[in-house]
């Protein structure tokens, strides 16, 4: 009986054996584009890798500081979120056998990153940190070295990108020495939390997809006019009348927590409260703030931007952002000044007397500078620096020589090179509205687009400083804001990052189909992009 159980045993598994290669002899289908492995996403500015490969012992890997090197919350936290991010969280290992793991081959084996950095740990990455990193990968041994703490994070997300998992428990490193250094200082992500209300949990999701890919710089586009869920310490009214509801609020631990969050991630929470217009959510419980309209002499109930000819709007203004100073710990607010409607000023005999008493005549741009002016000046009193959208220079205003003009306009390549001649720093976000969808892989659109693609000298394109990608809230809320976000805004991230020579899509194409597919396996909704295709499965 038990030599028929066997040879019973013995068909069964010939006749498995031969059915499975028989179905997969039928699917011969291609993916439209045929993913790369283990290669970075951003593109690293100095890479050489080779065939040998080491296996990685995913059990008892550990990430270690050099001796010598300065301890820091920022790494050692970091240490334990890549461990889970490298090799996935334990729950991942096999179902029916869970202490089943294959046994590396001791001799060829990385069972640890070695870390060092050289300098004191900041607790804020700002403008002026270095992002630069080396990290070798060669001889059974993995080291990465940085001069600060931020580049050792950098290179943390490049090194977890190049473990690959091959089944059973089992990773594999390829034999690598990388010398990478961002091209650009700034690499930020507009969100808009006033148009729809995007939660805590998305925000902070987002931020984990943005330290996947990079970025350093979440700019917080908190309020607008549908809405103001900033929960003020100095006049909580406004929320409570400017937001949708009482639970539609960014509470002031709300927002200590997304910047924490940033912060052990490397990157900067820049806030931005847009004035004089897209104010209308203000005006709901500052009172005398907005500007009166009228139609044929008469008051006729709307509201326009912050009256700039009321001494109270600069009191209330500098009472306000004294607070947001305190409560915001990055060095730059984003005071916004773009699409300010003209025509309630132009209403109001009030503004009228003023324009005509301070010299401006009927010239409204002056108006509009005088009030950037005094905000500007209420600004730096906190000794924080700011940022502008670009209308407040196309309309003529002079504004303070550290001033940072974010290009968003149309006819980009001519603002660039206006905006830089007159010696600002600037910033590019013209070409990367990813609120504005079409069908197919518009991520290449996107990646072709480069900040310093204008006719100018070496010290104007030196002015640029970066860019961001933006993604407006009016038809995106939590359902939504990570699957258009990513990973289309993947394409910029490269941009940003990678040498200016890093620009052919072709070359581009398979190493984003590798960062999608990376982006899924690790939890997040990020959307196809290439057309028709899959992601493996791939079991730890």
């Amino acid at each position: 009986m038990a030599g028929i159980r066997r040879c019973m045993l013995f068909s069964f598994l010939l006749f498995y054996v031969t059915e499975c290669n028989s179905r997969l002899k039928k699917y011969n289908a291609r993916p439209a584009v045929l993913a790369t492995s283990g290669s970075p996403w951003p593109l690293p500015r100095n890479m050489t890798t080779t065939q040998v490969q080491y296996q990685v012992d995913a059990d008892n890997f550990k990430f270690m500081l050099n001796t010598g090197t300065p301890s820091c919350d920022i790494i050692v936290k970091a240490f334990a979120r890549y461990k889970v991010i490298a090799f996935g969280p334990r729950s991942e290992t096999l179902k029916f056998r869970p202490n089943f793991r294959r046994r590396p081959n001791k001799e060829n084996t990385v069972n640890q990153l070695t870390v060092r950095y050289v300098q004191p740990c900041d607790q804020y990455l700002s403008l002026e940190s270095d992002e630069s990193y080396t990290l070798v990968v060669t001889g059974n041994t993995a080291s990465l070295t940085a001069n600060e703490v931020w580049g050792a994070l950098r290179g943390l997300e490049t090194f977890s990108q190049l473990i690959l998992p091959q089944g059973s428990g089992m990773y594999v490193i390829n034999n690598t020495v990388i010398h990478d250094a961002p091209r650009f200082k700034h690499r930020g992500v507009l969100l808009d939390g006033s148009r729809h209300f995007l939660s805590v949990l998305k925000l902070k999701e987002n931020l984990e997809a943005m330290a996947q890919n990079k970025f350093n710089v979440f700019h917080w586009h908190i309020v607008d006019d549908q809405a103001f869920p900033y929960d003020s310490i100095k006049f909580p009214n406004m929320s409570k009348l400017g937001a949708y509801d009482s639970n539609h609020i960014y509470s002031q631990a709300d927002i200590k927590d997304v910047i924490e969050f940033a912060r052990l991630r490397g990157i900067r929470v820049v806030p931005e409260f847009d004035s004089p217009g897209h104010t209308q959510s203000w005006g709901s419980s500052i009172s005398n703030l907005l500007t009166k309209c009228y139609k044929n002499g008469s008051l006729d109930g709307s509201y326009g931007p912050v009256n700039p000819a009321e001494e109270s709007s600069y009191n209330f203004l500098k009472s306000f952002f004294g607070e947001v100073a305190d409560v915001f710990p990055d060095h730059y607010i984003h005071l916004g000044g773009d699409e300010v409607d003209f025509s309630c000023w132009e209403s109001n005999p009030e503004i009228m007397k003023f324009m005509q008493s301070m010299g401006f005549g009927k010239d409204y741009a002056k108006l509009e500078e005088f009030y950037m002016q005094k905000l500007l000046n209420i600004i730096s009193g906190y000794r924080k620096g700011y940022l502008i959208w670009q209308e407040v220079i196309d309309n003529g205003a002079k504004v303070a020589a550290d001033t940072v003009v974010e290009v968003w306009k149309g006819g980009y390549i001519d603002e660039l090179a206006k905006v830089t001649s007159l010696g600002y720093k600037t910033l590019l976000s013209s070409c990367w509205y990813l609120d504005y969808i079409s069908y197919g892989s518009d991520w290449r659109n996107y990646y072709g687009c480069d900040p310093q693609n204008f006719n100018g000298t070496s010290a104007q394109k030196a002015l640029v400083i970066g860019g961001e990608t933006c993604l407006w809230g009016e038809y995106v809320d939590d359902t939504n804001v990570i699957s258009r976000l990513w990973p289309r805004a993947s394409a910029i991230a490269e941009r940003l990052w990678s040498d200016e020579s890093v620009n052919s899509v072709s070359a581009a194409e398979g190493r984003m189909e590798e960062h999608r597919c990376r982006m899924v396996r690790r939890g997040f909704d990020a959307q196809p992009m290439n057309g028709p295709g899959f992601c493996p499965v791939e079991f730890p």
